[in-house]
C-alpha cells in the first residue's frame, strides 16, 4: 500500500507538504517570468513598435501555432519518452489536407477531418511502435517516422505548393473573437484544459507516476502501454491541429513546412521545467516559456537579426534552465 501511495502522488504536486511562503517564491515559474520581463524591456528598448498591445497581441499569431503541440509533447517528456517526428505530423497533415481539396476536389470541412484524422494516425503509429518495441528509444522511433512521414508528403506533392483555399478559412490563421486571436483563444483553452487533466486528474497522476517509475507502475495496475499510445496520439492530433493554423496563416503548404519545429516546441518544455529525467513538470512554466521564446524570436525578427542569433539565445536559455536547479540543490545540501 505504502508503494502505491508514493505513485500516485507524484513529488511535483507536493499534496502533503504543509504550505510554505519560501517554496511558493523559490519556484522555476518565478525565474520564467523575471526572464518573460526581460525579454519583453529588452524588445521594447530595441524597437518601438515591440512593447505595445497591438504588437503584443498580433505578435502571438507567428509563434502560437507551433506551441499548441508543447501540452502534449510535456506530457511525453514527463514519462522519459519523447516525440521528434512532430514537425513532419504537422508536414504531412496540411499535405494530405491540401491534396483532397485542390486534387481530390472534396469540400474543405472534409479535408479538414482527414487533416485530424491523418495527425492522430501518425500518433497512434507512433504510440504502438514505442510500446511493441521496447528495447528502441522513443528517439530512434520517432526519428524514423520523422524521416518517413516528411518522405510521404514529399512523395504526395513532390516540391510544389498547393493553395487556393476557400476565403473563410483564412480565420484559423488571421481571424478575431472580439479583438483577441483566435489561436490565442485556442491556445488558453488547451493550456487550462492540459493543465486540469495533468495536475487534477487520475490520467495525470498516472503520467506523472510513469515518468517516476515506470516498472512499479505496471506493478500498481497502472495499465502503461494504454497511457502512452493515448498521448502520442494527443501529440499527433494538436500536430494536425497546428497544420490547420499554419496552413490558414500561410495561405498555402509545402512538404518542407514545420521544419525544425520539434526542437522548438521541446526547449519550450524543457525551458519550462519539464524534466527530461521524467516525472517533473508543470503546465504553468511551460506556457510562460512559450511566450519567452516566442516573443524573443519575434522581437528578433523586427530588427532583422539572423536567425542563429537565436538559436544561441535559446540554447543559452535551456543550459541555464538546466543549470540553476542544480546550482540550487547543490547549495541546499552545502
Amino acid at each position: 500500500m505504502e508503494q502505491k501511495k508514493q505513485i500516485y502522488q507524484p513529488r511535483t504536486l507536493e499534496t502533503n507538504l504543509p504550505f510554505s511562503w519560501k517554496r511558493l517564491f523559490f519556484q522555476w515559474e518565478w525565474m520564467l517570468l523575471l526572464i518573460l520581463v526581460a525579454v519583453l524591456l529588452l524588445g521594447s528598448y530595441v524597437s518601438p513598435y515591440f512593447l505595445n498591445y497591438p504588437s503584443l497581441r498580433d505578435g502571438t499569431m507567428v509563434f502560437l501555432d507551433k506551441a499548441l503541440i508543447v501540452f502534449p509533447m510535456a506530457m511525453i517528456m514527463i514519462m522519459r519518452d519523447i516525440d521528434i517526428s512532430v514537425g513532419s505530423t504537422v508536414a504531412l497533415s496540411s499535405v494530405v489536407m491540401a491534396t483532397l481539396y485542390t486534387s481530390a476536389g472534396l469540400p474543405m470541412e472534409v479535408a479538414i477531418i482527414a487533416c485530424l484524422a491523418t495527425g492522430a494516425i501518425c500518433g497512434l503509429i507512433n504510440g504502438l511502435l514505442i510500446v511493441k518495441f521496447k528495447e528502441l528509444s522513443a528517439v530512434i522511433v520517432t526519428l524514423g517516422t520523422m524521416i518517413l512521414y516528411r518522405g510521404i508528403a514529399y512523395i504526395i506533392l513532390e516540391d510544389q505548393a498547393a493553395g487556393g483555399f476557400p476565403e473563410w478559412f483564412g480565420f484559423f490563421g488571421w481571424g478575431y473573437v472580439f479583438g483577441i486571436p483566435f489561436l490565442l483563444i485556442v491556445f488558453a483553452v488547451l493550456a487550462v484544459v492540459f493543465g486540469i487533466v495533468l495536475h487534477k486528474t487520475t490520467f495525470g497522476r498516472k503520467v506523472f507516476a510513469i515518468g517516476n517509475n515506470p516498472t512499479a507502475s505496471r506493478f500498481s495496475g497502472i495499465k502503461v502501454d494504454k497511457v502512452k499510445v493515448i498521448v502520442f496520439m494527443l501529440a499527433g492530433l494538436l500536430a494536425a491541429v497546428t497544420a490547420i493554423f499554419l496552413t490558414s496563416r500561410m495561405g498555402s503548404t509545402r512538404p518542407n513546412i514545420a521544419t525544425m519545429y520539434e526542437l522548438d516546441i521541446i526547449a519550450m518544455a524543457a525551458l519550462g521545467g519539464v524534466s527530461t529525467a521524467g516525472g517533473k513538470g508543470r503546465v504553468l512554466g511551460v506556457v510562460i516559456a512559450v511566450f519567452i521564446i516566442g516573443y524573443l524570436q519575434y522581437g528578433l525578427g523586427l530588427i532583422n537579426l539572423p536567425s542563429q542569433m537565436f538559436l544561441i539565445i535559446v540554447g543559452a536559455l535551456l543550459i541555464l534552465s538546466v543549470a540553476i536547479p542544480k546550482l540550487g540543490g547543490m547549495m541546499k545540501r552545502k
